[in-house]
């Protein structure tokens, strides 16, 4: 492929929500979020979309989503279970102890990286990230064609613009030093009151935060030398999993700690880009209305047509 590819995380459950939110729809004739990150990609020169879904979703997923776009749209499948990629015993293991969801967002990047071949943004189905963040990374990403072993990059976004009305959200807390993120560090319980935006870790230790604060919202640009990194990290993930099933029984492998990890280990270097965009997404249910009138605004003003794939 000449272009970057975009792989789209689709796999989750949507506890929070309380429904397969990556497939609520938005648009005026049944567009998800998806379709606009999609559109948005294949605007800024992308040429290749990997989902990442569960078996489970598949009909679903290609009635709802993929049978708007699939004749616009070059892309492959991959999934994400709970066996998927996990050796049989860790696997066996797990169901025993009564783990029934998968292994989080760095998991999911894993299962579809034989689907990948070259620098590729990873991001979320159910986030919308705007246009101006899929230009600035495909730049990016077309100038490291070619080289695997490439900085990677992050588009962050202020922490003030990314919380919920309805409820805490969590986020990738983001250190950037010279124009590199410095650190990640994934906080959850973060929400806004009188004013002040903190959040509540273990043991009630609230955290005042500044409204300003880059954070990740998971949009991530990769050179594909990076998977087997990732696949270290998540051995390392399953090891820990493996010495303490009951106790770890919940845990996940997300993709900010294992930037994080990246990072501090020196195996490369994530370069912070800055695109004029700003994010919106569907933690709760209650956060559709608020998206549907977004959209409806961006159709209003042009950035999108009425019908997105005609």
């Amino acid at each position: 492929m000449a272009g970057p590819v975009l792989v789209v995380l689709a796999a989750g459950m949507g506890s929070r929500y309380g429904g397969l939110k990556q497939m609520d729809r938005i648009g005026k004739n049944g567009e998800v979020l998806l379709d606009y990150s999609v559109y948005d990609a294949l605007k800024a020169g992308f040429e290749k979309v990997v989902f990442i879904i569960r078996h489970d979703i598949e009909k679903d997923f290609r009635e709802l989503v993929l049978s708007r776009m699939e004749k616009r749209v070059t892309y492959e499948l991959a999934f994400q279970d709970l066996d998927t990629i996990i050796p049989p015993d860790i696997f066996a293991g797990a169901r025993q102890c009564g783990r029934t969801k998968p292994w989080g967002t760095a998991h999911a990047l894993l299962c579809a990286a034989s689907c990948i071949g070259g620098p590729f943004t990873v991001l979320n189905a159910d986030d919308f990230y705007g246009r101006e963040a899929y230009l600035t990374m495909g730049a990016y990403l077309a100038g490291i064609a070619g080289s695997p072993d490439a900085d990677g990059a992050i588009v962050p976004y202020e922490l003030r613009k990314t919380l919920s009305p309805e409820g805490t959200v969590t986020r990738g807390v983001c250190e950037i030093k010279d124009g590199y993120l410095a650190s990640v560090e994934e906080l959850t319980a973060i929400e806004e009151k009188d004013g002040v935006i903190f959040n509540t870790g273990p043991g009630g230790i609230r955290r005042d935060l500044a409204a300003r604060m880059p954070v990740s919202m998971n949009f991530w640009g990769f050179p594909a030398g990076v998977l087997p990194h990732f696949q270290r990290y998540f051995n390392n993930f399953l090891a820990d999993f493996a010495r303490d099933m009951k106790g770890n029984i919940k845990s996940e492998c997300f993709i900010p700690r294992a930037a994080d990890w990246l990072i501090r280990e020196k195996i490369i270097r994530i370069k912070a880009l800055e695109a004029d965009s700003d994010w919106f997404g569907v933690t709760y249910r209650e956060d559709r209305e608020a998206a549907v009138k977004k959209i409806e605004e961006l159709t209003a003003k042009g950035v999108y047509p009425p019908d997105l794939w005609e």
